[in-house]
This record gives C-alpha cells, structure tokens and sequence, in this order.
C-alpha cells in the first residue's frame, strides 16, 4: 500500500494513514497520476464506482471495486468498457467466493455431485449498521436505496449467479419495520432463472448476525453455517446429504476471505492466474441489482433487462 485517498477532512483519518507511513491525499487524479501506484482498491460510496473505475483504467491502473460494482447496467457497461479498452485487471469486492466451503459448493454444483441444482437459498444479516450516525451515506434513501441489498444481499446475489447463472425476472419486497433506516431494514428477495432454478435471500440489518446459504439439489443438498460474522471469522459449518444418507457436518477453519481476494487479484495482476469473478459475472450481478431495486421500489416481479 502506497497511498490512501480519503473524502474525510478530519486530521484523525490523516493522522491514522501517515502512521503507518502512508502518503495520503484528497485527490485521485493525484494518486492515478503517480507512477509508483499500480492499483487501485474503490471503497467509496456507490455513485462514484463508474466513473472512479473509468479514470483508474484510462490511467493504466488495475482497479479492484467495492460491491456493488455500480448500481445501473448502463453505468457498468461504461466501467466494463473503459477496463476491456485499458487491458487492466478488474477485481470486485465478493469476497464471500474466497471462502472455502463457497469454493467447495461452487465445485460441487459444477462437478454434478448434488444434481440438478434446483433452489439456492441465503440469509446475510447483521446488526452492525445501528451504530451508524443517522445521516451516514449508508442509510440514505438516494446514495443506497435498498440498503439491505448493498450492505449484505448483493453478496448472496453474486453467489446464486455463480451456481444458477444469469436470473430472468425478481420479485424484491422492502420494509423498514424495527429501525429508522431511510433505505430499509428488511430485504427478501427471490430470484426466478431462466432454467427453473430459483433463488431465496433475505437481508436484514436490525437482527443480530446469521449468515447461511444452502444449495437444494435433485439429488442431494449442502449447507454452509457462519459461526460468526466475516469480519471476525471463525469458520463454518458445511452440512451435506445424498440421497439415502445421513447429513455429514464437518467444520472448515477461518480464512481472510478478504485477504484472499486482494491477493489473486495481485496474482492475476501478475501472471497468467485467473480470477474468478469474470467482467460477464460482474454485469449479471448488476443486472440483478438494478431488477430487485426496481422491484423493491414497485412490489412488482421485475423483469431482469
């Protein structure tokens, strides 16, 4: 790390960047135009990804991107252009598919060891955002309209598209019921594919932490349990069943998901390593995200165009 771009004026997010003998700057033209910088790592609110992500690839950085990539297809195919045009690398925050029992239920469903996949089901929720100031970007209706979904949803999102494929339609409903959230606090979500296959995910930022998915298969099934939330892992457990068998619980220790991410980015950076989450994988995921806003905001099953 060479470099920390911030939007906080206070002296303290300075203070804590130059502790650790870190340059830091208000301005990112400033950093893109620094030759020592190879990369860059967009944490910033969601309305400025498109852009920062276009002005970091036509100055030759490879960029790794905060979920949700972008909120609109349209501001995604700007991004994905400005990237395929550059030829740098594109890496994006998931990093729910750096975890090992997500990596082994990704093998499991492309290998046909549960069958058909039928119904890909997941709940992502926490209590975190209660210590939020009020007027925090997070919780405003403009800059994260269906906050559930940007905060923990659109993992599980990505994740139905990495085993299901490309939804068709969506049917979102969003209430706030137990907070004063302007964007929500309850998110259900259902996904419809065009093969049949069907996706459940609930999110919702008032309960205290559960965080599980589970793949239903034609002939078997395999559930993934956090035992605690990602920021301070502490494993899983990852229950599977086939057909005329007992379930099979065994435990898969913490990983730094996060960590993990950054660094196959920095290896496909750097050689020949693929990453996983391709730019198609990318637009599917947005895809979806702006089908589940509009129907969040409708009550209506959206179309996924």
């Amino acid at each position: 790390v060479r470099a920390v771009l911030g939007v906080d004026p206070e002296q303290a997010g300075r203070e804590r960047g130059e502790a650790r003998g870190l340059r830091t700057t208000a301005d990112l033209q400033e950093a893109l135009a620094d030759p020592a910088i190879d990369a860059v790592v967009l944490c910033s609110p969601h309305r400025f990804h498109s852009a920062q992500i276009v002005a970091a690839a036509e100055a030759g950085k490879h960029v790794l991107c905060e979920k949700p990539f972008s909120t609109t297809v349209a501001d995604a195919d700007v991004a994905l252009a400005a990237v395929a045009a550059a030829g740098v690398q594109l890496g994006i925050g998931h990093e729910r598919r750096f975890e090992p029992p997500v990596v082994e239920l990704q093998e499991r469903c492309r290998s046909g060891d549960l069958g058909t996949p039928l119904v890909f089901e997941g709940n992502f929720s926490q209590d975190k955002f209660l210590a939020l100031p009020p007027d925090n970007w997070r919780l405003s209706s403009v800059e994260a309209p269906v906050g559930p979904l940007s905060a923990t949803g659109i993992h599980l999102v990505d994740l139905a598209v990495s085993v299901l494929g490309e939804p068709v339609e969506v049917w979102a409903r969003l209430a706030t019921r137990a907070t004063s959230f302007g964007n929500g606090d309850t998110l259900s979500v259902t996904l419809g594919f065009e093969s049949g296959a069907t996706a459940t995910i609930t999110a919702i930022l008032t309960t205290p932490f559960i965080g599980r998915m589970c793949l239903l298969g034609s002939e078997g099934w395999m559930e993934i349990r956090d035992r605690s939330h990602p920021e301070t892992p502490a494993g899983w457990d990852v229950t599977t069943r086939y057909r005329d068998g007992e379930p099979s619980t065994h435990f898969v220790p913490p990983t730094p998901a996060v960590r993990d991410n950054l660094e196959r980015f920095a290896a496909a950076v750097e050689s020949d390593v693929r990453y996983p989450v391709t730019p198609a994988d990318v637009r599917a995921t947005v895809r979806a995200f702006e089908a589940i806003t509009r129907s969040a905001l409708s009550g209506r099953v959206e179309p996924v165009t």
